[in-house]
């Protein structure tokens, strides 16, 4: 019986797979911990080039935190030294593409926005409805949401909690690609066997530089992709890297 989270590699493509569909692959404590061992290990395995990560079954991608776990914590001050499911996502060095169908809502939101691409079904609905609980989302949402489809997009997404389509959140950036019901996983496959055809440092280094970037000012972020794309050239990459500084041209 295949665990509430779990790895399947194809190749240089792993998919990391929420396996909870009866309940709408909502989380609890236990994944949490479970998915920062499986981040840790796809960070650690070298021939994982490119990560696809979806949800079983048709109803949800997730549908966020299980909210019932809750009272799992004996406090407040324990749910907030809690490992945070969506922080290991972010964590995985390598492209993460989101298979989004069914509802990508709170939690499940903020996974698809932590991902790097995002490929949806269209009857998949997206949203943040914390705000009618009474909270702010925890997994980083009000920080990257801005930084995909602008400040005012965000906020209204944020302060009305308003269930976004799929059509929608292609007109507004928060997703990149949407298609029929049951082609958004092979889309997803064919699109991550693509960037796992290349370099795992270019592809790998070509993501921390936006990121850097996006989390720093401008200065910085030229700095860091000069500094990334000498490591490309020092690493030899098949046909580009450091033979081309191997020979020296007499003048």
């Amino acid at each position: 019986m295949k665990a509430e989270i779990y790895i399947e590699q194809d190749g240089h493509v792993a998919e990391l797979v929420l396996n909870r569909p009866a309940k709408l692959n909502t989380m609890t404590p236990a994944m949490f911990k479970l998915l920062r061992e499986l981040s840790q290990e796809i960070n650690e395995t070298r021939s994982i080039h490119v990560v696809v990560l979806r949800g079983e079954g048709e109803r949800a991608f997730c549908a966020g935190t299980d909210i019932n776990t809750l009272k799992e914590y004996e406090d407040f001050w324990d749910w907030r030294n809690r490992v945070d499911y969506v922080t290991q996502i972010r964590a995985i060095r390598q492209p993460v593409i989101a298979v989004l169908r069914g509802w990508a809502l709170g939690g499940g939101h903020e996974l698809a926005v932590a991902s790097d691409i995002r490929i949806a079904a269209r009857s998949a609905v997206l949203g943040s409805p914390e705000i009618g609980l009474g909270w702010v989302g925890a997994g980083g949402t009000s920080q990257y949401l801005p930084r995909l489809v602008g400040y005012g997009q965000a906020m209204r997404i944020l302060l009305t909690g308003q269930r976004i389509t799929a059509e929608e959140a292609l007109r507004i950036g928060l997703v990149e690609e949407v298609v029929d019901d049951g082609q958004e996983l092979p889309r997803a496959r064919e699109l991550a066997r693509q960037i796992a055809s290349y370099s795992p440092v270019a592809t790998q280094a070509t993501k921390a530089a936006v990121r850097a970037g996006m989390n720093g000012n401008l200065d910085l972020g030229l700095q860091i992709e000069n500094e990334l794309m000498a490591l490309c050239f020092a690493a030899g990459n098949d046909k580009a890297g450091a033979e081309l500084f191997s020979t020296r041209k007499s003048s």
